[in-house]
């Protein structure tokens, strides 16, 4: 039904009151004040727009002025109160359906990361939030300084950026845990793209992780869950970086999938570093700087604030502790291996 084809209904009763209230000057009365909230919240439950309704409300005055007796400052002090019940009505309505949204959007959300549905039921509840579990889908979890809801600017902007960009493309936005969440096909890596670049931003430059594109009603957990872990690996690896994606990271899970072999690796390759004066930290750090620039000299003395003689010293301090040179080949897939292990297990802060 269009705005157009309004039914009668959402005026019932209208001019008389106008007709009485205008004659005798008096305000409405409590229950009319009540009636036009109740037909406000009617209007809005069956989608008509406000705009439409209040027009109507202006041209059914219109008619109705010639036959209303009394001032005309009386008159639209009525046409005042009955359009503002009205729409105080209509938006109580739209409010309760807004947070009934966000509520169903939450448990669905819920249900579909922790498994408290049935597959099928889950399916059928996706459909009515624009994913299609049958399909591939990536999930994309944006953390900031802050903790975010449903209802905050941060998710409201976000969300209106996706939309002003790509429309309706089955694409979910929700958060969980204070964290913003983007669920969208697999297919469509240009939608999650967009929706990292905007959270970045609106979270004063927050972190993003991109989980990989999985199938099924799982994949969705399973993309989640990966993003999650890229952002703890973050943290853990000191990573920078605005957008991490997990494709791009999955040297990580496999060094950690055996952690005493690592551990193994750490110590006896790294173990002498503790010897040293100072203990093993400055010299780990060297040879972080050394790795992340690209074994340039130059460049990982300027990250640590050294001269090149200083950084140049370490490093033969190294080699002659470890036995490994860093600026041998041969040694430094080992070295940098070691390197990588030992800040995944907070090494020596933690004893491993």
């Amino acid at each position: 039904m269009t705005d157009r084809e309004l039914p009668e209904q959402y005026l019932d009763g209208y001019a008389e009151i106008l007709a009485q209230v205008s004659t005798t000057g008096r305000r409405l009365t409590r229950d009319e004040l009540a009636s036009r909230r109740a037909l406000g919240e009617q209007a809005a439950e069956a989608g008509h727009g406000l705009r439409a309704l209040v027009s109507a409300h202006l041209a059914a005055a219109r008619t109705a002025w010639p036959g209303s007796p009394g001032s005309a400052d009386g008159a639209l002090a009525t046409v005042h109160q009955i359009i503002d019940a009205f729409a105080e009505g209509y938006e109580r309505a739209q409010l309760l359906a807004v947070r009934q949204e966000e509520a169903a959007r939450r448990k669905f959300i819920d249900d579909l990361l922790y498994g408290r549905s049935d597959l099928g039921r889950l399916a059928e509840r996706a459909e009515r939030f624009g994913l299609r579990l049958s399909h591939a889908h990536a999930v994309a979890v944006a953390q900031g300084p802050a903790a975010y809801d449903e209802g905050d600017p941060v998710p409201r902007h976000v969300e209106r950026a996706l939309i002003s960009r790509f429309g309706d493309r089955n694409v979910l936005l929700t958060t969980k845990d204070g964290r913003l969440l983007g669920i969208a096909p697999g297919h469509q890596e240009d939608v999650l793209a967009y929706f990292a670049e905007q959270a970045h931003v609106a979270t004063d430059g927050g972190q993003v992780a991109i989980g990989r594109p999985q199938p099924g009603p799982g994949g969705v957990v399973q993309s989640y869950e990966e993003a999650l872990g890229v952002l703890e690996l973050a943290e853990r690896l000191e990573l920078a970086d605005p957008v991490l994606r997990a494709a791009d990271l999955l040297v990580y899970p496999v060094l950690t999938r055996d952690r005493q072999a690592m551990a193994d690796l750490v110590a006896g390759t790294l173990g002498p570093l503790t010897s040293a004066r100072g203990g093993a930290q400055p010299l780990l750090d060297t040879l972080t700087a050394y790795f992340d620039s690209g074994c340039v000299s130059a460049e990982a003395a300027r990250r640590l604030t050294l001269s090149v003689r200083a950084l140049t010293y370490r490093l033969e301090r190294i080699h002659k502790l470890t036995g490994a040179n860093p600026a041998d080949p041969a040694h430094r897939y080992m070295l940098q291996t070691a390197v990588i292990g030992a800040r995944l297990l907070a090494w020596p802060a933690k004893d491993l």
